[in-house]
């Protein structure tokens, strides 16, 4: 099976659970989305790539015309229709398809932001271009994931991290580092505006629960918890007593330069 078709498969059995999953949910981040929506996307089109369970979708569209609402998944787009129809959010309408490959006219939207989708594309660099090509002059974009470690002992960090996401998730592609993202915006023709970062708390039972991961699989990611080096427990906060842990996210908030 191809990844994006690996993509779909795993979040489609999920998708309810997305929609009540406190980690996505809640956070100062989807309120920000909706400062940045009414700023600079009031009237206009804005597009939630790889929405998920939408919660970026629900906190933007009351500021906006029209939100498309855009993932792999079928079963992910069923849910925010249906949550969207019950919040009463009209101006959401869903679309289906990858990152990579945006069905959308040059210049249609005034802001484009995805929320803890990218680790999962296959070819961010490729989506970063293609989300320039369909903003519009000046617009916007902010992309918010979890992101890997950087600097001096950053390798074995990163190795642990990368291990630990895809034993739960095999979808997962990669968590990369800020100067990577950096990079990559700055390849697509972004000009960076403002970076944020924060501590995500994972509580592990239900991080694992979330995604359904095999009892093999499980266990292997408990066992890579228990057992990691000093220094990479100390880094990701893990409790030695329930392996919940800590990851970081970052938010990169651009604007489609040479406008």
């Amino acid at each position: 099976m191809e990844h994006q078709g690996t993509v779909a498969q795993q979040f489609g059995a999920q998708a309810q659970a997305y929609l009540t999953s406190t980690v996505h949910a809640q956070g100062k981040d989807l309120q920000q989305l909706g400062d940045m929506a009414e700023r600079f996307a009031a009237g206009a089109t804005v597009l939630d790539l790889g929405c998920g369970a939408g919660h970026a979708s629900f906190a933007m569209a009351p500021y906006v015309t029209e939100l498309v609402a855009y993932d792999l998944s079928t079963d992910m787009l069923d849910v925010v229709a249906a949550a969207a129809a019950t919040r009463g959010l009209g101006s959401i309408r869903t679309r289906q398809g990858p990152a990579e490959r945006l069905p959308f006219a040059d210049a249609s939207f005034a802001l484009v932001a995805s929320r803890y989708s990218a680790h999962h594309w296959t070819d961010p660099a490729t989506a970063l271009r293609e989300i320039a090509r369909v903003l519009k002059p000046g617009g916007q974009l902010c992309m918010i994931d979890v992101v890997g470690p950087q600097g001096v002992g950053s390798a074995l960090l990163d190795t642990h991290l990368q291990s630990l996401e895809v034993l739960r998730d095999v979808s997962h592609v990669r968590d990369y580092s800020r100067a990577e993202w950096r990079d990559m915006l700055t390849t697509a023709g972004f000009e960076l505006t403002d970076e944020q970062d924060w501590r995500l708390d994972i509580d592990v039972n239900s991080w694992l629960a979330r995604m359904r991961t095999p009892p093999v699989l499980e266990a292997a990611a408990r066992h890579l918890l228990a057992n990691a080096p000093d220094e990479v427990k100390q880094y990701y906060a893990v409790d030695p007593a329930t392996l919940d842990f800590k990851l970081e996210s970052a938010m990169f908030t651009a604007r489609k330069s040479g406008e």
